[in-house]
């Protein structure tokens, strides 16, 4: 019995023992962390007291990014664009009677379509008013009104668009106007945060928030055009494009253009047209109206694919040289096909996205340094990048004026004279390439290049890709009011 007692007592002093040291403990370590402003997380498992983490309160407030949105809220604007209503000539069906009292084709009825209008977002560039936004914002626009934060309202002239790269340069005329310093995309880390600044479901001065989770990503949105997006979880939706993704200093980085969802709404991730292009097709378009792009001559694919899995070619990033184009830079540099391409003027090239970012930022006449893999031995070439029309000559905008003539939609009388349900007439003819060459007052245009002309839009649309194209030539069919049909070959490069 006192050996049972004694055993009783001693435990207890034990665990008596064992309890004030370890609420002693306890006390010390919710103090020192309470003097630190820190707290400690407790998983209670199994009666077991386990600390799982230890988080710093002061260390793990995230970045501050009120300042750049503030600044950034006021150089983003609303862009709103309107086409005007047109008339279209409608081709019905043939029915019974048009084969027993007309011609059999069908009658024809002409529709006024309603005016369509887009919204979307634009950045302020410069204080007197120079705008950059995404080309398919203000595609077909005959009217852009634009309207800042504090609800001034300007009317926007449209200065040039470049396609291929969705990016589009409009003018406000005012003074000492909110702008956004442009930074610079190549410094972009991803992880970074920035923010999205915009007009999102046509609601005004919307931002938010998330970080860079790719950088030179390509989708094939842009159709054979210039891709190396700017990736982000930034919440970007319809009415976003055009608008600016911001660093957290407040800096542009990039111009917010696409939407990647199934559903058409923000489903995780938004993409950017870094500053490093925007940039150079901004200058461009305000110096010369028209990009001046550098072309290096090759066709290629990413390394890594099914075309080059199971070849040894010394490197596992690049772009691999499929082809090489007749007279171009690359081929008088000495590149060849096989080689893979690793550097351009100094810069890493991983793909064929950073590539193309890369070739974006320069000129034609530019000499850049391209280091390849031949052989699995590096090589370093300098290259004189062309145009697409094989020279190093500025481009020039080309536009209607130039072809020193007026135009409109034939009649309706005409279309049945001729036979034809569509056409731009020739309505004068002055000095200009028209007259050089031989095309008179009354012809009609049907085609020029294989496209079908209904309007001067058309015509202006064509005239642009010809001028950019190496031939530099319209051709042109149609026919007289006699019903004479004529071709003519229209030369533009000799244009000074």
């Amino acid at each position: 019995m006192k050996t049972t007692i004694r055993k009783f007592f001693g435990y207890s002093a034990l665990m008596l023992g064992s309890a004030l040291v370890a609420g002693f403990t306890t006390y010390a370590l919710i103090d020192k962390h309470t003097a630190q402003e820190s707290t400690i997380i407790v998983q209670q498992d199994s009666g077991f007291a386990m600390p799982t983490a230890l988080f710093d309160n002061k260390a793990a407030q995230p970045i501050d990014l009120t300042e750049a949105a503030e600044r950034s809220i006021h150089a983003v604007v609303h862009i709103k664009s309107t086409q005007l209503g047109r008339t279209q000539t409608i081709q019905q069906m043939p029915d019974l009677f048009d084969f027993f009292f007309g011609d059999g084709t069908g009658r024809q009825q002409q529709v006024r379509t309603q005016p369509r209008v887009g919204f979307g977002s634009g950045v302020i560039i410069s204080k007197d008013g120079y705008i950059v936004t995404n080309n398919h914002v203000i595609d077909g626009a005959d009217e852009i009104d634009v309207k800042l934060n504090d609800n001034r309202e300007y009317k926007g002239r449209l200065i040039g668009t470049d396609p291929s790269t969705d990016l589009a340069l409009i003018k406000i005329e005012g003074d000492d106007l909110p702008t956004l310093p442009i930074g610079n995309s190549d410094a972009l880390k991803v992880g970074e945060w920035v923010l999205a600044v915009g007009n999102p479901f046509n609601l005004t001065s919307t931002v938010t928030a998330g970080i860079v989770s790719a950088k030179a990503r390509s989708l094939g949105v842009y159709n054979g055009g210039i891709e190396s997006f700017i990736q982000t979880d930034a919440a970007i939706n319809q009415g976003n494009s055009g608008g600016a993704l911001v660093n957290a200093r407040g800096e542009l980085v990039g111009i917010n253009a696409v939407l990647s969802s199934p559903t058409g709404a923000y489903a995780g991730y938004g993409f950017a047209i870094p500053t490093s292009i925007m940039t150079k097709v901004v200058g461009d378009l305000k110096e010369f109206g028209t990009v001046q792009r550098a072309i290096l001559g090759i066709s290629g694919h990413d390394l890594g694919d099914e075309r080059t899995k199971d070849k040894d070619l010394g490197t596992v990033e690049g772009v691999y040289v499929a082809t090489v184009s007749e007279g171009s830079g690359a081929q008088a540099a000495g590149i060849k096909a096989g080689d893979v391409i690793v550097k351009i003027a100094g810069k890493k090239v991983h793909n064929m996205a950073e590539l193309q970012e890369s070739l974006a930022t320069h000129r034609p006449g530019d000499k850049v340094e391209v280091t390849i893999i031949r052989d699995k031995r590096e090589k370093t070439l300098t290259v004189t990048l062309k145009n697409m029309q094989g020279n190093t000559e500025v481009i020039k905008k080309f536009d209607l004026s130039m072809l020193g003539a007026a135009f409109t939609p034939i009649s309706d009388d005409m279309k049945r004279h001729l036979g034809v349900s569509y056409g731009l007439e020739v309505t004068g003819v002055e000095r200009g390439k028209f007259a050089e060459a031989g095309i008179k007052r009354g012809f009609i245009i049907l085609k020029v290049n294989g496209a079908k002309i209904t309007s001067e839009e058309d015509l202006a649309e064509v005239l642009t890709e010809a001028n950019q194209s190496p031939e530099r030539v319209l051709f042109i069919s149609g026919y007289y009011p006699s019903g004479r049909r004529a071709n003519y070959a229209v030369e533009l490069a000799s244009e000074e």
